[in-house]
């Protein structure tokens, strides 16, 4: 458009001289001038332009995330037109595209909303917003800025477990415990008569002063679950054809047990050795066990992150921080297999202390030694290859 303009503004000035006819240098006047004026209108009008992007910069795998754009003009000046291009990951958009076409008046505001559905786990980028203006008549180029990019996390699937029960051999937590090892003082479950034998520091003594017998109180067995969850990541470690469902599966099943262990306001940990896009230093991922919510947040974001890639066996993280953690700390490995030095591992785990659960992810076609060293070692051992295997821990 521009040098179509360009073209005529000449041959209309080669006329003017030719002719020297004051009606046609006129025209020519005007049409400079309206260039020169809309070129600096719309440079301006981009200037003084403000624009905010607002939504919920985390989301839950299948929400709906609605986001809002904001366009303010700052200056007196109105504006004669805007074009609006949104960028959207694919993965997420529910439209093909957004674009708008608006104009603004003097410090007019413009406010627009669209939504994006949280269907793939991920860290995704938000924009660039391009906003491009021009002249009212097109005879200057398009002016075009670009706006900041946001970023939106995207949750793996979490699943609600209700029945899973981890091995633990820490006494007086906050979890009542299924087999009564250790007896917490804080949790009277109710009282009895005294018999030959009992301890006197067991004797209710308000209680037996109302009924005029000795009374004994009766403690409820509690244990603390303090969880380090071992996630393997290495591509190579899992079978090829069912690869990229059996990594996802895993990744599922990790948020889902740190979620649980932190609803039971327990400490959860989490070790990786996937790869996370933020981190510079290209290190495995470690978290130690921690308690609250805001820590749950923070391994959730990690687990949306993260990525699977050729990187080193899973055996050498636990080798490297098994003896970090705490006695009596619930170690899960979740891998998509387990070979000898693996085992040699987690029993090592089991002699410092520590409780070992394993996990398979996807197919396994080498399940049943994976087994027999399991129940030799005295290790937990659980399979799932679908997500329908989970209602095992649901119900």
């Amino acid at each position: 458009m521009f040098d179509s303009f360009l073209v005529f503004l000449i041959i209309l000035s080669i006329l003017a001289v030719i002719v020297q006819d004051d009606f046609i240098f006129t025209i020519v006047y005007l049409f400079i001038g309206a260039y020169i004026i809309g070129r600096w209108w719309s440079g301006r009008s981009l200037k003084h332009l403000a624009f905010s992007r607002t939504y919920n910069q985390r989301a839950y795998w299948g929400e709906d995330v609605s986001v809002q754009l904001n366009i303010q003009n700052l200056s007196l000046l109105p504006v004669v037109w805007l074009r609006l291009h949104e960028s959207l990951p694919v993965e997420l958009a529910t439209a093909s595209t957004v674009r708008e076409v608006i104009t603004l008046g003097p410090h007019g505001k413009a406010n627009f909303t669209y939504a994006l559905r949280a269907r793939k786990r991920g860290y995704y980028p938000i924009g660039p917003m391009f906003i491009s203006s021009g002249d009212l008549l097109g005879f200057s180029r398009d002016n075009r800025r670009q706006f900041t990019t946001n970023h939106l996390i995207v949750y793996p699937k979490i699943i609600n477990f209700t029945a899973i029960r981890l091995p633990s051999s820490s006494p007086m937590g906050t979890l009542r415990a299924y087999q009564p090892l250790f007896e917490d003082p804080s949790r009277v479950r109710g009282k009895r008569d005294y018999v030959v034998g009992d301890s006197l520091r067991r004797v209710d003594w308000k209680t037996t002063a109302i009924t005029g017998r000795l009374q004994i109180k009766l403690y409820e067995p509690s244990m603390a679950l303090e969880t380090a969850i071992f996630l393997n990541l290495n591509e190579e470690e899992f079978e090829l054809h069912s690869r990229i469902d059996a990594l996802e599966l895993a990744i599922t099943v990790a948020a889902s047990i740190a979620n649980w262990v932190s609803s039971k306001k327990q400490a959860v940990g989490f070790y990786s050795n996937g790869l996370d896009p933020l981190s510079t230093d290209g290190n495995a991922i470690m978290i130690p066990p921690r308690k609250s919510r805001s820590h749950l947040t923070r391994i959730l974001d990690v687990l949306a992150r993260i990525q699977s890639a050729p990187v080193n066996p899973v055996a050498d993280l636990v080798h490297q921080q098994s003896p970090h953690l705490t006695w009596g700390t619930t170690l899960i490995l979740i891998t998509g297999r387990a070979d000898e030095p693996l085992f040699d591992e987690l029993f090592k785990a089991r002699q410092m202390g520590l409780n070992a659960v394993l996990i398979l992810s996807g197919q396994a076609p080498e399940y049943r030694l994976v087994k027999q060293r399991a129940d030799q070692f005295g290790i937990p051992l659980y399979h799932f290859i679908h997500e329908s295997d989970l209602d095992l821990w649901r119900k």
